[in-house]
């Protein structure tokens, strides 16, 4: 797995079930909210001070999801991509990132195409077991409890950030 992470530049999360607990709330109104995890926010943040960009590919669309992602910062943001392949393949075009230098992380059957291609692959413990057969690696925390910051701190540790940040932060 170390060999698989040292050459990660770019993280692509999925997010119902991933970077959210998959639950959809509507209000009174018909709006929706998801609930994100301000520890999968802080992992992302620091993935992107140390120059590895972080971009979203999910199959349904939403306001929520455009503002999370403003709010962190990511402009890869891909919304109604049924086929994630090929959203896959504009964010390589985009980047000029191989495979190789890429991760993913889902945790549903619409995930399975992508996290065969990406360089390193992982999903949260509750995902499909499809999904589950492909990732490299399985979170202990599942997905809007922690699986994103999991992941996040895996790609530091294996890129040999993982002393810098402890030195930022004194530990």
């Amino acid at each position: 797995m170390q060999e698989k992470l040292k050459d990660i530049r770019l993280l692509l999360l999925d997010v119902d079930g991933v970077m959210t607990d998959g639950s959809i709330v509507y209000d009174g109104n018909g709006l929706e909210t998801k609930i994100f995890n301000v520890k999968d926010g802080h992992g992302i943040k620091m993935l992107q001070r140390y120059d590895i960009q972080v971009g979203i590919i999910t199959g349904r669309t939403s306001l929520v999801v455009d503002v999370r992602a403003r709010e962190l910062g990511i402009s890869l943001v891909y919304q109604g991509a049924l086929k994630k392949l090929e959203s896959y393949a504009d964010v390589k075009l985009k980047t000029g990132f191989e495979d190789s230098q890429i991760a993913y992380v889902g945790d549903d059957i619409i995930d399975v195409p992508v996290m065969r291609r990406v360089g390193f692959s992982a999903a949260p413990p509750d995902s499909l077991p499809d999904v589950l057969a492909v990732a490299d690696y399985v979170t202990s925390r599942s997905g809007g409890r922690g699986a994103v910051r999991e992941i996040c701190d895996l790609i530091l540790k294996g890129r040999g950030l993982w002393d810098q940040i402890a030195l930022r932060y004194e530990l």
